[in-house]
């Protein structure tokens, strides 16, 4: 790793160019109260924003921490390049035209190729990046306005995005932010190791990283393994979901997008929570920062309203949330605080017999914040007429997470009705505020949710191989079952040699060296030997493939691996047969993935009950059926230099066994 000491935290701070952009890099380092030295360079000697420059960097004469580099593309390298002999300690480049943009500057690759060999070792953010405000150090490389203030302590955001970022720091919901750093084209210093560096800063109390596209796949495991071993939890939100953010992507940054199905596979390896949008990704770093991971994902909520209690009852549906229903010691709690005519539940809608008597509150809404109960909700929407007529709630909610210790939020339905102040208290309280409730739900799940990190790292997987072949099948369950998959026991015969065939039935025929046999006429199912000859009589092709067929399974699964240069090798689990496309059933991880992994994802598949015996049928061998799945990642490992996909679909799960009872393999 680089070190971005002097980078991040500069004493002096060099900014190089002229313009608009380069007097907003002295505003935004005062607005921070950044107490250091900044020096403009402009060789026509120019005043930026109040401060005289300098015709040059050796005319500085003095240690350079840091720069800001405003000048064209092209002039940029021996800018870099006189940065790195004069010793400073890193550089933003702000130019854009690199390795980003070769659809509209084909010289873009060889640039940046030149920005690398001028940097050296010397850290560099960028190009095209707007560079960072630190508020815990209040120091500040930025071209524009930002809404931070200076912190003690507080959360780390990266993001690819300069305009994402501008945004983020803008934000009015009591998130302490202490870093916000723009990665731009990482063409050198990538988002993983940026975000290694802030981690070792022990005022950094949990990462977000707005990723568009992964690259240097052992940083990210590293950062992975540093930051569980430190306690500091990781979201991400990804973008690349659809087909248009992936083009995006691609021509926005120089870091593949890969599939979608592959960057969640990727993230569930490193352990990194990923949020779907922008608010429950600033919601679940403020949960982070005051919590960490919360230990249960069971929930209670406490409204002066049925109509309030029934909407996020309805809202957890379909959400890794439950709400346990109220233990005797809860309800005798309760009882004597509201009176006999509070129905007790949970939600609990406890009416306003107790509004305004803030004891009184207090200790009706403490039994709802037991052990057992991983965060409590209060719903209260703030008037913005006036907002302290609802103070009796706001120093009730502090009281409970006083006296119980454990995590309480308060969650306005409506966003715009979470006050900035009140949130403000409320966080210097140790009580999360949330503004919107499927922004609270959605941060709780997430942090609740426990990680299951590999030892191992991913297999990294280079660019496809050229000229993939298409193995017919029996060439594919030779392979696999060298490496332990278990296939039915079939033999390969021209049609003139298929009377000759005295294998016991049922017998499955299958015409050899077609895609999709199903749909050209190339199989035939539950055959006797005797048949065999004038079944083939009209079907495609002169090799055959004669199986002894798969009998008394309970389930059909896909699994399949493919090449992802992005993430690595992707392994899907998923209903299989002619079930595969119909019912979209399926769950991805990384190869390899150990037992436990593929079990869980396997417990994640809607198809999963037909796996543990549906409606008095027996379950499947689970012991097998995991067997096969590991001896198909030992076959990915040992090919993985020239492997591009490799699929079981289906493997037929017994009781007794699981049988893969047609495979594909594409290899260079």
């Amino acid at each position: 790793m680089r070190d971005l000491s002097r980078l991040l935290n500069p004493q002096l701070v060099a900014v190089i160019g002229g313009g608009a952009w380069c007097a907003g890099i002295v505003d935004a380092a005062r607005r921070i109260g950044y107490r250091g030295r900044i020096v403009p360079v402009h060789p026509a000697g120019k005043v930026i924003a109040g401060l005289q420059s300098v015709p040059s960097l050796a005319g500085i004469g003095a240690p350079i921490d840091a720069a800001f580099i405003c000048v064209n593309r092209h002039a940029t390298i021996g800018v870099v390049e006189e940065l790195r002999a004069l010793g400073a300690g890193g550089a933003v480049c702000f130019a854009s035209g690199f390795r980003e943009a070769l659809a509209e500057a084909a010289d873009g690759g060889d640039l940046q190729d030149q920005l690398l060999a001028a940097a050296g070792e010397m850290p560099v953010l960028g190009p095209n990046c707007y560079g960072f405000v630190n508020a815990l150090d209040r120091a500040a490389i930025w071209p524009d306005q930002h809404g931070m203030q200076p912190v003690d302590r507080g959360v780390a955001i990266l993001t690819q995005s300069s305009n994402i970022a501008i945004n983020l720091t803008m934000q009015q919901r009591a998130l302490p932010i202490a870093v916000m750093v723009t990665c731009g084209n990482q063409a050198q210093t990538g988002q993983a190791e940026i975000a290694r560096a802030l981690l070792r800063d022990d005022r950094i109390t949990a990462l977000g990283l707005h990723i568009e596209g992964f690259s240097d796949l052992a940083q990210w495991h590293a950062l992975a393994r540093e930051a569980a071993g430190r306690g500091v939890p990781i979201v991400a939100l990804k973008s690349g979901a659809s087909e248009q953010a992936q083009r995006a992507t691609v021509s926005h940054t120089a870091s593949l997008a890969g599939s979608d199905a592959g960057a969640q596979a990727l993230l569930d390896r490193l352990g990194i929570a990923r949020a779907r949008d922008i608010p429950t990704f600033l919601e679940t770093l403020k949960l982070f920062h005051l919590y960490g991971r919360l230990d249960a994902p069971t929930i209670s909520a406490i409204s002066c309203s049925g109509g309030e209690a029934s909407l996020v009852a309805d809202s957890a549906v379909g959400r890794e949330l439950s709400f346990p229903d109220l233990t005797e010691d809860q309800s005798t709690r309760l009882r004597a605080a509201l009176g006999p005519m509070v129905a007790l539940a949970n939600p609990l809608d406890y009416h306003t017999y107790v509004w305004r008597d803030v004891a009184a509150m207090t200790a009706a809404w403490s039994p709802m914040a037991d052990p057992h109960i991983g965060m409590t909700l209060a719903i209260v929407d703030y008037p913005h007429t006036d907002a302290t007529d609802w103070d009796c709630a706001t120093q009730a909610a502090i009281n409970v997470r006083h006296v119980t210790g454990r995590p309480v939020t308060m969650v306005a339905t409506l966003p715009e009705l979470m006050p900035h102040d009140v949130a403000q208290r409320l966080m210097t309280q140790g009580v999360l505020p949330v503004s919107g409730l499927e922004e609270a739900l959605g941060a709780i799940e997430i942090a609740a949710r426990k990680p299951l990190l590999e030892p191992d790292m991913a297999l990294i997987a280079g660019p496809h191989p050229q000229a993939p072949r298409l193995l017919d099948e029996a060439e594919a369950k030779a392979l696999l079952g060298s490496h332990g998959v278990p296939v039915p026991e079939g033999l390969v015969c021209g049609r003139a040699v298929l009377g000759d065939v005295t294998m016991p039935g049922p017998l499955a025929l299958k015409s050899l060296g077609l895609a999709h046999k199903s749909e050209a006429g190339g199989v035939k199912l539950g055959l006797q030997a005797g048949a065999l000859f004038q079944a083939a009589m009209d079907m495609p092709g002169d090799r055959f493939l004669v199986e002894r067929l798969v009998t008394g399974g309970v389930a059909e699964l896909l699994v399949g691996v493919t090449r992802d240069p992005a993430h690595g090798f992707v392994l899907t689990l998923g209903a299989g047969g002619v079930m595969t496309e119909l019912i979209g059933d399926t769950v991805s991880v990384l190869v390899p993935s150990g037992r436990d992994r593929v079990e869980q994802a396997l417990n994640r598949l809607k198809w999963a009950k037909l796996l543990q015996g549906f409606r008095g049928k027996p379950a499947a061998d689970m012991g097998a059926v995991v067997d096969a799945i590991m001896a198909l990642q030992a076959f990915v490992a040992a090919h993985a230099d020239n492997l591009d996909e490799v699929e079981v679909n289906p493997l037929i799960c017994t009781p007794h066994g699981a049988v893969a009872a047609d495979a594909l393999i594409r290899k260079g």
